[in-house]
């Protein structure tokens, strides 16, 4: 039996533009002598699709799309997800369904049983579970279908809760000779490793080939790379799709002897991939997605500030976009180092992106001046630091606005989690690129970019090297306000991903008091990062819809009663 499988780029709710992929990928792989053909969880209406699946004119049309598409198959099996009614007329309006076509007919179709609830899911807010396991026969062999999480079980990356029903070893139980899975399973930078990693497991438990094919491109904050893969019942992986690409990979499944063998050449390496590397063309893939499915704007701007965040953005955005989609623009004030203007300089004629040049320093000077009579007699503090920070969002979002442009954001993780950033200023922007990068993956990814990907001086050396500064008062450093980054990253990585607990951390050999001041500014930041951009998902608990931390509550500080209430910055 020849298999296809498929991994397409489906934008969320564009009915007539996934139904055309669709048929494209059937009528290539009928033209190839493909038997079956596998494509992504919910490719007819996108993932996720979130509530206008609460829109009934929106579930009728997926409906109506999904019998095109059917009554489009030909003499080939093709599996592909959409939802489906239930007609039972209790519990939730629809399922996630793995449709199984044939001939124009419907010969099949499995609901998704495993309903995660949890970080950026809520399958269960809108589909009911499927409760029945059945072999589906496809010329004439017995396949287990499954939907996404429904292979994952219990083998995620944080189990957020225990599921008691496996399907894939209920339908190997009934008879299955090879599992399916159709998925649209977002990336995260350790997902590649441990996706592998379980679908190895339960081939080797199931003792059956597994055949996954993945979502790839990005819709909003969800950036999903595809990386379908074929394994044989050993575990051994066969094929391996290229990741953040729509492509396909081709294998012969022989029935009987049940060996699996890669007949086409698109398949990738084996290999698991670097995660820097993984990181930056998920970050690639995920603007470009963001703008042209948004149709948000033709070109974005940035403010470039000399620093490694902007760089690296400039740089993504570059790529992203091509160079002539790229404004950059430098905003010099009196406490701004020299190296902030020339390096910023240099990088822009590397890239070969526009850069624009304006000072802050008269429109500073002239809040200053309005302020007087109530700022008269006070220390220069926070206020005037922000002042200067929301001067450049306010240009550069003047800038968007005159020129249909879209503003990207240059905040990281680090500062983001700590509060370290600016309402209405520094936090302007419609996304958030690298949000969900640490500072020190954002150093890690500018060596990386330098030495292995340019394998050229592209960013300057001299915006790596420096000291990290916000250049908002005379001789300032991040390190007069925050630990190093090290440091930092690595208690915040406990805090937010693997959500130690205090003492947990502390027993890792940290000093009781850091851990109490860092987590303290995590938890009394939340109202900052509630109003920020959306950002672009790269780890396994990123801030955003993953991550829902009430602003008005009692709990923080519990843990650290001994602590003196902090006022919050803005």
């Amino acid at each position: 039996m020849n298999i296809r499988l498929a991994q397409l780029n489906p934008t969320i709710g564009d009915l007539s533009g996934n139904k055309a992929i669709v048929l494209e990928a059937i009528a290539s792989a009928s033209e190839d002598g493909i038997n079956l053909l596998i494509l992504p969880e919910l490719i007819v209406c996108g993932y996720p699709p979130m509530d206008l699946l609460e829109k009934e004119v929106f579930r009728e049309m997926c409906y109506g799309v999904t019998q095109e598409i059917i009554e489009s198959v030909g003499n080939l099996t093709v599996i592909f997800g959409s939802i489906t009614e239930n007609h039972s007329g209790v519990g939730r309006t629809c399922y996630n369904s793995a449709i199984v076509a044939k001939n124009g007919l419907e010969i099949a179709r499995v609901h998704k049983a495993l309903l995660p609830t949890y970080d950026v899911f809520d399958d269960l807010r809108y589909f009911e579970p499927g409760t029945e396991f059945e072999p589906v026969m496809i010329d004439g062999v017995p396949f287990g279908i499954t939907v996404c999480e429904d292979i994952w079980f219990n083998d995620n990356e944080i189990n957020y809760h225990t599921y008691s029903v496996n399907p894939a070893e209920i339908l190997t139980q009934k008879g299955a000779q090879a599992i399916i899975n159709v998925s649209a399973s977002p990336f995260t930078k350790t997902k590649p490793v441990s996706r592998a990693g379980m679908l190895q497991k339960h081939a080797r438990e199931l003792n059956l080939p597994l055949f996954y094919v993945n979502q790839v491109g990005a819709n909003t904050e969800l950036v999903f790379d595809g990386d379908s893969l074929a394994l044989d019942q050993s575990g051994k992986i066969i094929s391996r799709a290229k990741r953040f690409a729509e492509t396909y990979i081709d294998i012969q499944y022989e029935i009987d002897s049940q060996s699996v063998v890669q007949t086409g050449s698109t398949s990738s390496s084996l290999d698991a991939p670097n995660p820097i590397e993984s990181m930056f063309n998920g970050l690639v893939k995920g603007l470009q997605d963001y703008i042209i499915k948004s149709k948000a704007a033709a070109k974005v701007v940035l403010g470039l500030s000399g620093g490694v965040d902007s760089a690296l953005v400039a740089v993504i955005a570059k790529e992203a976009l091509g160079p002539k989609n790229v404004l950059a623009v430098t905003m010099p004030s009196e406490f701004s180092s020299e190296g902030s203007v020339t390096d910023s300089k240099k990088l822009a004629t590397n890239l070969g992106i526009e850069l624009q040049e304006i000072s802050i320093k008269p429109i500073f000077d002239s809040y200053l001046a309005q302020l007087n009579p109530i700022f008269e007699g006070m220390d220069f503090n926070v206020a005037e630091e922000n002042l200067q920070s929301r001067s450049r969002g306010d240009l550069l979002m003047a800038i968007a606005n005159k020129f249909g442009f879209m503003l990207l954001n240059t905040g990281n993780k680090s500062e983001t989690a700590v509060g370290y950033c600016t309402l209405y200023g520094d936090m302007a922007g419609g996304l958030g690129l690298i949000s969900d990068l640490y500072k020190t993956e954002v150093y890690a990814m500018c060596c990386w970019l330098n030495e292995q990907y340019y394998q050229k001086e592209i960013i300057p050396q001299a915006i790596i090297d420096k000291e990290p500064s916000a250049e908002l008062r005379p001789d300032q450093k991040d390190s007069d306000s925050l630990p190093d980054y090290g440091t930092l990253d690595t208690v915040l990585e406990y805090y937010l991903e693997h959500q130690l607990s205090r003492e947990e951390i502390i027993r890792k050999g940290f000093d009781e008091e850091l851990i109490d001041r860092i987590l303290r500014l995590v938890d009394i930041n939340e109202h900052k990062r509630y109003q920020a951009a959306p950002g672009l998902k790269m780890s396994a608990k990123a801030f955003g819809a993953g991550r829902r931390w009430p602003i008005v509550q009692g709990w923080t500080g519990q843990e650290r009663k001994s602590q003196k209430p902090v006022a919050r910055k803005q």
